[in-house]
């Protein structure tokens, strides 16, 4: 079994499901021993997901998607994954069309908290249990929460963008924030964490501030023709921190266009192929890999025991800063990722050597070790 890069700790601790013993209905024991195994699989509920996108980041159709049908699978539990596509209206036909089939657990990734909270209300009214997955939705009623320490995140970014910028031996750079979509606490969570980091160089001086945007919906056309208006109001820009890798790709194909690639450090999010490679490439500083099989895991473990009607505990919570309440949850740790440690998003099997380090590419990957 290959160890996981990823510090977490034991898989028990991740989620310790409080699991009454499931005795027969009138204590008939010689029932349970006999019809215990095929009882199990009658009495699983269905589980629906709703993922947001594919347009933000590849991330939800090529590694969360596989992830939870995989998961669904082996615990022999029925399941139903559907993508929104950036829709609001379809999200919610969605959620109505899950629940009047018969889910009985609904996982969601928001696509603002207006939304998802309209959707997790509707169906605990209806009796269905409820998980907000990677995505927490403000002021709604998510039975549970499993994500990344989100704010860590943002953090190992802002970090990240300091160590680019420090070995490039920058004076007093210019730095540029591509947020992500404003509508997405994680976003929020994001730019707490850098901003964290930043803003002291800010204030003494060491760094300045350039602008400073958000990127409505994670769209990354709209993200490259923002960072055009960045750097055509401030063409000393010196780093950009871009809050995931796709923001990262748009704002380096602008750079590529001033010849500036390379030369402005740029961060990223998500340890998606074309972020990788665009570190192998030189043009993009960092990236921050979050281990989603194993969010994926945590979180269709929860669903399965929801299915199976038990009643699973979280090993923390999290405040919802809109209605005060603490969300039993489950956060996963992320890892700041440089050209030398892309080969440990390889090892893990996060992304193969095949798809990476295709064409021009394949000699940087022996360059960093890439076996």
């Amino acid at each position: 079994m290959r160890k996981g890069i990823l510090s977490i700790g034991a898989a028990a601790a991740v989620l310790t499901l409080g699991l009454t013993a499931c005795g027969g209905e009138s204590g008939d024991t010689s029932a349970q021993s006999t019809d215990a195994a095929s009882a199990a699989p009658a009495k699983a509920g269905k589980v629906g997901v709703i993922l947001p996108d594919s347009k933000s980041s590849a991330r939800w159709e090529t590694a969360d998607r596989k992830y939870l049908e995989e998961a669904f699978k082996a615990a022999g539990v029925e399941y139903d994954i559907q993508n929104a596509q950036g829709d609001k209206t379809q999200f919610q036909t969605i959620a109505d069309q899950m629940i009047t089939d018969g889910a009985t657990v609904l996982m969601i990734v928001n696509l603002d908290s207006g939304t998802g909270k309209a959707v997790l209300d509707k169906a605990q009214s209806q009796g269905v249990a409820t998980i907000d997955y990677d995505r927490l939705t403000l002021g709604g009623s998510a039975s549970y929460y499993v994500s990344f320490d989100n704010t860590k995140v943002g953090t190992l970014q802002g970090e990240g963008l300091v160590k680019c910028l420090t070995d490039k031996k920058a004076d007093k750079p210019i730095v540029a924030e591509l947020n992500g979509s404003p509508t997405d606490n994680n976003a929020t969570l994001f730019k707490n964490g850098y901003d964290g980091v930043l803003q002291p160089k800010y204030d003494s001086g060491e760094y300045v501030k350039g602008p400073d945007q958000s990127v409505p919906e994670w769209d990354n056309t709209q993200a490259g023709t923002i960072f055009e208006q960045m750097l055509t109001q401030e063409p000393k820009i010196a780093g950009v921190l871009a809050a995931n890798d796709g923001l990262g790709n748009a704002a380096i194909a602008v750079l590529k266009k001033q010849k500036l690639n390379g030369k402005v450090p740029v961060t990223g999010q998500d340890a998606t192929v074309q972020g990788l490679q665009n570190i192998l490439a030189g043009d993009q500083c960092m990236t921050v890999y979050k281990a989603i099989k194993k969010e994926a895991d945590a979180a269709a473990q929860l669903a399965v025991a929801l299915a199976k009607g038990e009643k699973p505990a979280a090993s923390g919570s999290v405040k919802d800063t809109e209605s005060g309440r603490d969300v039993p949850s489950v956060l996963l740790d992320p890892q700041a990722i440089f050209f030398d440690s892309v080969k440990d998003v390889v090892a893990d099997g996060f992304v193969s050597k095949e798809e990476l380090c295709t064409g021009e590419f394949a000699a940087k990957c022996t360059e960093a070790g890439i076996g």
